[in-house]
């Protein structure tokens, strides 16, 4: 079966989804107080668009990954369509929301997420140019929204802008 991508305006879901966040936040938490929580993703980028989902990046040293990885599949499936590593495993559950969770080992190569938001919300045209792309694959299939995604964010991560941005 083909999955279509569908994404409407940030605000739309932004007094459920900070719920949600928090409540997951709160749970996530309780499990590894160590973990270093961030909300990322467009629903965490205020007039963005996005699809409707709440991601969280939880940030682990690398000694805590093992254990980290056992707690958050206690409270989450591994999303088995995204890659894992020593120092990345990719979650998902269910809520009111759809719910993403990235342990990433801090300072590896996966920890950008929680950058990476931030650089959108410090750089509205940036993330005006991501919400064009989106626009483009509105409706349509979500595999082919994903490798177009994956190459603008590549770009933007090598971008003087990005680079810049992460001096601060």
């Amino acid at each position: 079966m083909v999955e279509h991508v569908y994404f409407a305006p940030e605000i739309t879901f932004r007094e459920i989804a900070d719920k949600v966040y928090a409540r997951h936040r709160k749970l996530i938490r309780e499990q590894l107080p160590q973990a270093d929580i961030h909300y990322i993703g467009s629903t965490a980028v205020r007039d963005s668009l996005t699809k409707g989902d709440v991601d969280l990046q939880v940030r682990v040293d690398q000694q805590d990954f093992p254990e980290a990885k056992k707690a958050l599949q206690g409270m989450y499936d591994v999303n088995k369509g995204s890659f894992r590593t020593f120092f990345f495993c990719g979650f998902e559950g269910e809520d009111v929301l759809p719910v993403g969770v990235q342990l990433t080992v801090i300072e590896s190569e996966a920890d950008h997420f929680w950058k990476t938001t931030g650089f959108f919300q410090a750089h509205p045209s940036y993330n005006e140019a991501y919400d064009q792309l989106k626009k483009q694959f509105d409706g349509k299939e979500m595999e082919h929204y994903r490798n177009a995604k994956a190459e603008f964010l590549t770009d933007i991560l090598a971008s003087d802008a990005y680079q810049n941005y992460l001096k601060k």
